[in-house]
């Protein structure tokens, strides 16, 4: 299908489901576009729509010339069609997302049939049997907490750098959850997963092993009220959530796990052992917000290697990555948020250390439904490389 033909199906569709949801009353804003029940409550649909609209401006910064000459760009960041809701009960739930954006369809390849990839999340879940549920399809995998917010929930302009070069995204697979209550308000989540291994929109055969991820989120004081960023809900009492996810890629083919390069070699892919490891942690109390993030890549050989043993130059992205920030959300619904980044390469791989300080500013007209958010970041490079500065301002919204 082209991509002509893939917007006007999609179109089509929305204009087709308004007509008829012409008659449905007592919507609100931010709680989709459309909401349909069955009247025999076999079924549910909820439509929504949400956009990111983005202005960048980077400037890089040397001892010698100072400032450079600014880049900037317009663009929208996100823009995306969300159906969820359940199908024959309650308890067999559905979600399918769809990214219409340029950067939410990129990443075609061989491997996806050089198609972009319009599917973000298809998924069903299913609670089979008390406080246990088996999702079946493409979504998030149970990985560092900054991923599984979602991006249209975050109290930044996006996520740190320490999830751009270690989350795992999403991926095709199976998935189990489980919540328990380990007395009074402590509560524990569980979640495992097995997935193909090679990132999301894989069509063709697995290239590699599969990736078997797990996680664990401890919650001593009860649960929050919304899983975002940001203290918007100004929790009466204070909340916190400790969590650890561990992912073992067997034979993984690209240099980040499941996403970067493809690793080939003169006799096809080279396949090596990827480790993740994610320690993460949240509070909020009465407007307060604090978050920090760990996340560690290791590999059995980070260097792809030919049969002759001489190196092919793809090596596998291995290091550390700390995330600390913290705001506060003032009573007038603006938040200020203060962040430090910094990812270490290992030695072996690469002596260059990336440390990143951002201020960012949000004002919240309808929660995380409709806001407009602005930062101000200071990159820090060593070995005499090029430092930078960007200013981000976008604007969100959700229906």
């Amino acid at each position: 299908m082209s991509i002509r033909t893939g917007w006007v199906t999609v179109i089509t569709l929305i204009l087709s489901i308004q007509i008829y949801g012409q008659e449905i009353t007592g919507n609100k804003f931010g709680k989709g576009l459309i909401n349909i029940e069955a009247q025999d409550s076999s079924y549910s649909m909820k439509m929504g729509l949400r956009m990111q609209s983005l202005f960048t401006s980077d400037w890089g910064i040397t001892e010698e010339d100072g400032f450079g000459d600014a880049e900037s760009a317009f663009l929208i960041r996100r823009a995306r069609l969300k159906f969820d809701g359940y199908a024959y009960s309650p308890k067999l739930k559905y979600k399918v997302q769809l990214g219409l954006a340029n950067r939410d369809m990129s990443g075609a390849s061989e491997f996806t049939r050089n198609t972009p990839r319009f599917i973000l999340d298809a998924v069903v879940m299913w609670n089979f049997y008390e406080n246990f549920e088996l999702w079946v399809g493409q979504t998030k995998l149970p990985g560092n907490r900054e991923q599984l917010i979602s991006s249209g929930s975050l109290e930044t302009v996006d996520r740190s750098l320490v999830n751009s070069n270690f989350n795992l995204g999403r991926e095709m697979g199976l998935q189990l959850h489980h919540e328990t209550n380990l007395g009074g308000d402590f509560l524990l989540k569980e979640a495992v997963s097995i997935s193909q291994g090679e990132g999301r929109n894989i069509t063709s055969a697995n290239l590699g092993g599969h990736l078997y991820m797990g996680r664990l989120e401890f919650l001593p004081f009860g649960d929050f009220d919304s899983y975002s960023g940001g203290d918007l809900d100004r929790e009466a009492t204070p909340k916190l959530a400790v969590g650890v996810s561990y992912a073992y890629n067997n034979n993984a083919v690209q240099t980040e796990s499941n996403a970067g390069d493809y690793m080939l070699t003169d006799t096809g892919f080279y396949q090596t052992d990827i480790s993740t490891l994610f320690l993460d942690a949240m509070f909020k109390y009465q407007g307060f917000s604090l978050m920090g993030e760990y996340g560690h890549r290791s590999a059995d050989d980070a260097f792809a290697r030919n049969s002759d043993s001489s190196l092919t130059g793809d090596v596998v992205n291995i290091g550390d990555g700390f995330n600390l920030q913290a705001g506060y959300l003032f009573p007038n619904s603006i938040q200020v948020v203060g962040r430090y980044t910094t990812i270490d390469l290992d030695d072996s791989i690469s002596q260059v250390v990336e440390n990143q300080y951002t201020f960012a500013i949000s004002k919240y007209i309808a929660k995380h439904k409709l806001k407009v958010q602005t930062d101000l970041s200071y990159t820090d490079m060593n070995l005499g490389l090029e430092d930078g500065l960007t200013y981000r301002l976008q604007l969100e919204l959700q229906l």
